[in-house]
């Protein structure tokens, strides 16, 4: 199954670009299903109808999902928020605020995961197209695997170790205490969610199933903001394999007003072309009329491909590099550009055989081989597009 994620800035017209592509994909023979995870849905204002959150058939071989946060609560976490409701009430704290308790941050961003991983599992479709929340929200989603996996890990082992043979036998001997303890089930739901997103982020990493394509309009706070997506990414170890400039004025466009636009555009776009090569890069054009329903649709997915098939993997790169120098002398390069163009901080932790590298807000976990992992690191910086990490053997 193929994986197509369209992020960008919010306000360039990234679900119109994934809608088209998904209209594209279906007119081929492809059976494809797009799904929207952003909180403030337009998937089903694009394509003109009404989506819901359970795949809708729009046309042939092509299917449409707005992913629902609250219908997912109700079905996966709702013993889970009884139990953090009834924790309140203990406490005397009644109302909404029982509600709120139970829903903890992130629940959107894993829900739209678990989705993700599912189809992919069913093998049902042949493509899922995937309209994402603006750039930070995707960012905080992609985040969300690592962040939670610590978590889940002390959890199975509290309920294993400590909850189930300690403290539930003896919380029902001792007064209220098993108001306080949760029963079995409460941890089966949490276990359940967290494991839906396991291995989600090898999945969006293997660029032979999944690419991320970056959306954006001719501005520059629109470029920053992509340059930022486009380092993280790769810190993730993500593929982009194609930039889409969307809602450019196009050379036949007259008049003084948009004369002056259309320069300012032209300098924007040289940027683009020069900051982001060797990722492919489409222009698409403002069009005379709003682009909605599967007419304006297919003519924008005309445009965005042409005669290739959206499928194809238009660009791939290797995100981690690492050589030998000489004997117990190893660098680690891994690709993160736009670091110094942005501004972004950089550091390296190392932790016995496991490297943390944070990029501003974001961290990524590595693994190192077994070769690093009895060695130190000496010194990093920044080399190009690439974070140069030198690691020398361990004096004595």
């Amino acid at each position: 199954m193929r994986n197509i994620v369209f992020t960008g800035k919010g306000g360039v017209g990234k679900t119109s670009i994934a809608a088209a592509t998904a209209v594209k994909a279906a007119s081929m023979g492809y059976k494809t299903l797009v799904i929207s995870t952003d909180p403030a849905h337009s998937l089903g204002d694009s394509f003109d109808i009404e989506l819901g959150p359970s795949p809708v058939k729009i046309a042939e071989n092509l299917f449409g999902q707005e992913v629902s946060v609250y219908g997912d609560l109700n079905m996966n976490w709702e013993i889970v928020r009884e139990h953090f409701a009834h924790l309140m009430e203990v406490q005397g704290i009644q109302g909404i605020y029982v509600e709120e308790m139970g829903v903890l941050p992130g629940m959107e961003e894993l829900f739209s995961l678990s989705y993700i991983k599912r189809y992919n599992e069913s093998n049902e479709y042949d493509l899922l197209v995937v309209d994402c929340a603006p750039t930070g929200e995707t960012l905080r989603l992609l985040s969300l695997p690592e962040t939670f996996g610590w978590m889940l890990k002390l959890m199975r082992n509290l309920e294993k170790y400590v909850v189930k043979p300690l403290i539930r036998p003896l919380s029902k001997r001792v007064g209220k205490l098993h108001e306080l303890v949760p029963d079995s089930d409460v941890y089966d739901q949490v276990d359940h969610l967290f494991s839906s997103i396991e291995g989600i982020i090898e999945l969006l990493s293997d660029s032979t199933k999944t690419t991320v394509r970056l959306v954006m309009n001719p501005e520059k706070m629109v470029i920053k903001e992509s340059m930022r997506a486009l380092t993280y990414l790769n810190l993730y170890g993500i593929t982009v394999d194609q930039v889409i400039i969307n809602r450019v004025f196009m050379d036949e466009v007259d008049g003084q007003y948009m004369k002056e636009w259309k320069e300012i555009q032209h300098k924007y776009i040289d940027q683009i072309e020069t900051s982001f090569a060797p990722v492919p890069i489409t222009k698409v054009p403002l069009f005379r009329r709003e682009v909605l329903g599967l007419e304006m649709l297919k003519q924008v997915g005309e445009v965005v491909y042409g005669d290739k098939n959206p499928l194809d993997i238009f660009y791939h790169e290797e995100h981690v590099d690492i050589k030998k120098i000489s004997d117990g002398h190893y660098v680690m390069k891994l690709r993160l550009p736009f670091v110094f163009d942005n501004k972004m901080e950089a550091n390296v932790v190392q932790i016995g055989d496991s490297l943390t590298v944070r990029i501003g807000n974001y961290q990524k976990g590595v693994v190192l081989p077994l070769f690093l992992a009895g060695m130190r690191v000496a010194e990093a910086g920044y080399e190009e597009k690439w974070l140069k990490i030198d690691f020398r053997k361990k004096e004595g």
